[in-house]
């Protein structure tokens, strides 16, 4: 008969790891709006490359002849597949057997799906749904025991953070170990009143004296502007295709270099809107939204963290085909003045193109840190001055373009300086130790205090010191570099893009990107 019966064996073992947790289970998972992991896989990557790995894994139940009478797969599912032909690992926590805590298999298919995208040097994607190998107490019954807690393979997530692009989406509540791994990567995602995350659930919090909903204690709204996640989307099919879209600007492993993608584009568009674009009156704001998407190639702007530290605007986008790091200020909040969250939002965005060799394009419009008593209060100067540290550490090579303010400390980290200094300005450009505006009765208190008519002393000192903010000015001195047509920066950056792709090194960075 030769080896027949096994491969039946196999193949019956292998069709009832299909029902997930059970008829049942499957349709409640899909009352709720949420998809299987099946259909979440078969979503991520492209149409019949997914190789599933460990599928024999779970809990089988014998009669007493020792037959097979039913099996139920761990609530893990690890393997690997194409994006965008690619090849991408992915870990899948399964809801619908027993809610996605841990089971005898699940701690070590996580493992190894750490491992092997370390190994291999390949992108994984953590498909997130319950506590994503977290404990439950029944495990305290039915082992006998506690155990001093440990994250088991918790060295592979933190060696991935620093060698493969890694991706976490929240696809329903995710808590304790799951939450912490989907922190614990490049770029996290959460599907709107579908996803919560939080360290313990509702339950917990009502036994510490809040009395939540899991939307209060961890929703989308929450994360996405505290900044534990990165985005927020309306669907899961919106996460699983943000996951692929980032992905296609980074390379499998910082051992390679970011591809380079289609060139269908011309260097030399040019947009009229954007001659006018800064408000002559310098007390209006402006979107820089559009501007952005008027100098990278069309369509390749991928917002990331909109919701957070939201005077600067962070994504990644094309030039010429070459993908690059995009870092801009948003006059709409703060003045595009830097606050606490403002700079931890600067330190990971950096951290992450200096990870994958991503050079970075900087359109400039800081006015300094935020000023005032609630921003002492977070300390700010000290996590600016990290963001300040962070970009003058930086190697990637880096282009800033002054399109308007760029004042005091938190200005002077428009780029370090003491490296060649790639940026030009527009004739909008506006820069100093501190705006002129928030200077004068402090630098001419004596004089005013002294005049008969302080406000007319007042009027006569701006327009001397007017003279003399004009970038031109500074052009004279060589303190900027170059002054240009804002309609010229498209082409500018693209020649940029191709002069700094050479010089990128594959590589492990000296500050590989942290949680």
């Amino acid at each position: 008969m030769g080896w027949e019966k096994s491969i039946e064996e196999l193949r019956r073992r292998e069709a009832l790891s299909l029902k997930m947790g059970g008829a049942e289970k499957v349709e409640r998972q899909i009352s709720r709006g949420k998809l299987t992991v099946r259909d979440r896989i078969d979503r991520l990557f492209d149409d019949g490359t997914f190789r599933e790995i460990g599928a024999l894994a779970g809990k089988a139940e014998y009669d007493d002849d020792g037959n097979l009478t039913d099996f139920v797969a761990a609530n893990t599912i690890l393997g690997r597949g194409k994006i965008n032909d690619r090849t991408v690992v992915v870990q899948a926590d399964d809801f619908t057997v027993r809610g996605g805590a841990a089971d005898a298999a699940i701690a070590q298919k996580q493992i190894m799906a750490e491992q092997m995208a370390n190994e291999l040097r390949l992108p994984l994607v953590r498909l997130i749904d319950g506590t994503g190998g977290g404990g439950s107490v029944k495990t305290l019954e039915t082992g006998g025991r506690t155990y001093i807690p440990r994250n088991p393979g918790w060295d592979w997530v933190v060696a991935n953070m620093s060698t493969v692009p890694v991706v976490g989406l929240a696809l329903g509540p995710v808590a304790g170990l799951g939450a912490a791994r989907c922190v614990t990567s490049h770029y996290s995602v959460m599907v709107k009143e579908l996803s919560q995350l939080f360290v313990a659930g509702p339950p917990v919090a009502k036994r510490l004296g809040e009395d939540v909903t899991k939307e209060e204690l961890g929703g989308s709204w929450m994360h996405t502007r505290n900044g534990a996640i990165d985005d927020e989307v309306n669907t899961e099919d919106g996460a699983i295709e943000r996951a692929r879209q980032f992905l296609s600007y980074l390379p499998s492993s910082v051992h390679e270099l970011p591809p380079r993608g289609p060139q269908n584009d011309s260097v030399d568009r040019v947009e009229d809107f954007l001659l006018n674009a800064i408000p002559e009156d310098r007390r209006k704001v402006y979107k820089m939204r559009p501007i952005i998407k008027a100098v990278v190639d069309e369509g390749s702007f991928f917002e990331m963290s909109k919701n957070f530290g939201r005077s600067l605007i962070t994504g990644l986008a094309r030039l010429d085909g070459w993908p690059v790091a995009i870092m801009a200020g948003d006059p709409y909040f703060y003045g595009g003045g830097w606050t606490t969250d403002t700079s931890h939002k600067v330190i990971r965005f950096t951290e992450l193109a200096e990870t994958f060799h991503l050079p970075v394009v900087h359109l400039v419009d800081n006015p300094g840190f935020a000023v005032g008593v609630q921003y002492e209060k977070t300390a700010h100067i000290r996590h600016g001055s990290r963001a300040l540290a962070t970009v003058y550490q930086a190697t990637v090579p880096w282009c800033s373009v002054i399109v308007r303010k760029a004042f005091g400390v938190a200005g002077a980290a428009h780029m370090n300086p003491e490296r060649l200094r790639y940026r030009f300005a527009w004739p909008s450009a506006d820069w100093g130790s501190l705006p002129i505006e928030g200077g004068i009765e402090a630098a001419y208190k004596s004089d005013l205090a002294a005049s008969d008519d302080p406000e007319a002393l007042l009027a006569d000192i701006t327009e001397r010191l007017n003279r003399v903010r004009s970038p031109f000015r500074g052009a004279e001195a060589f303190l900027i570099e170059d002054i240009i047509d804002p309609r010229e920066t498209r082409a500018r950056l693209c020649e940029f893009a191709n002069l700094a792709a050479p010089l990128r090194t594959p590589g492990l960075s000296a500050f590989p990107m942290r949680p």
